[in-house]
């Protein structure tokens, strides 16, 4: 207690800036990267706990060290005689995908939530062969993060699909599937609305959607004899990336689908998770290239 001027009591109490920073760090460690990151601004004592290791070491997914390609560097680490790395090493797994695996797989992490994506090159998926090695080329491509691609050089019935493990998913998080595709000159059979995708859990579909990689009034019409809206059925087209790659979304898995299959491990299909897209009618189709297909964190 203190006096005050006029002689009246005045009571002072703990403020929370005033706790000492292992309790500030409990309390950040509950929020989320993006919520640290904010409380770091309140004050100094709030940015000395939220930048401190025991607040990034909960952000980082249990098997985080097995993704690193490296020791965390020197850099990483801030004023305090390197003890606080963790951060530096969060930041590095969002801004840069790391080959797991022999580099048969890509992991990063989501930088608001720390949820963990991933990138299944075009070697790791599905295929069709129905012609053998003619169907697909597999070349080097300037845009892309992996050795080579998949060009379709020619095929009349088209299905792609890969397979993760819902346990390697981030729990209690909803996840969506994307196929990440561009396409070569003299591509043909990519723009009619045919073509579905579908996301299944366990065996079980639980998306479904049409969708057109390539949209284009003009080359349906001409193939088909009407253009793109004339089924009637909303159809989902291509997003361009930053990257100068396409996507198109496959669909989607909620937290709870995930925690189910991977906590019994039952179903047809196992534990996995399955995005799929095909093409349902069966005419020539040539010039997809395909660079992965990806499993992001829906936020």
């Amino acid at each position: 207690m203190a006096s005050g001027g006029g002689g009246e009591v005045v009571e002072e109490g703990t403020r929370v800036g005033d706790l000492p920073e292992a309790c500030l760090a409990d309390v950040i460690a509950l929020t989320s990267p993006r919520d640290a990151c904010r409380l770091a601004a309140v004050s100094p004592s709030f940015r000395a706990a939220a930048e401190s290791d025991a607040v990034w070491d909960r952000f980082l997914p249990p098997d985080y060290r097995a993704i690193l390609p490296l020791p965390p560097p020197a850099t990483a680490a801030v004023a305090g005689g390197g003890k606080r790395m963790k951060k530096g090493v969060y930041l590095g797994l969002c801004d840069k995908p790391v080959p797991v695996d022999d580099g048969s797989m890509m992991v990063w992490l989501e930088k608001e939530s720390g949820a963990k994506c991933f990138a299944l090159p075009a070697r790791k998926l599905s295929l069709p062969w129905e012609d053998g090695e003619f169907s697909w080329r597999w070349t080097p491509h300037p845009l892309s993060r992996f050795e080579e691609v998949a060009q379709l050089v020619d095929c009349t019935c088209l299905d792609i699909y890969g397979r993760l493990p819902a346990a390697a998913l981030t729990p209690a998080t909803s996840y969506a599937a994307y196929l990440v595709f561009g396409a070569a000159e003299g591509h043909r059979g990519l723009s009619f609305p045919d073509q579905e995708t579908t996301v299944s859990v366990a065996g079980r579909v639980v998306a479904r959607h049409a969708v057109c990689l390539r949209p284009d009034d003009a080359e349906a019409r001409k193939f088909r004899g009407v253009g793109l809206g004339g089924a009637g059925v909303p159809i989902r087209g291509p997003a361009r990336r930053d990257d100068g790659w396409s996507e198109v979304e496959l669909g989607r898995v909620t937290a709870d689908e995930v925690a189910t299959v991977a906590a019994s491990g039952a179903g047809a299909g196992g534990e996995d998770v399955v995005a799929s897209f095909e093409v349902l009618g069966w005419y020539p189709k040539r010039g997809l290239v395909v660079e992965c297909m990806e499993f992001r964190p829906v936020l």
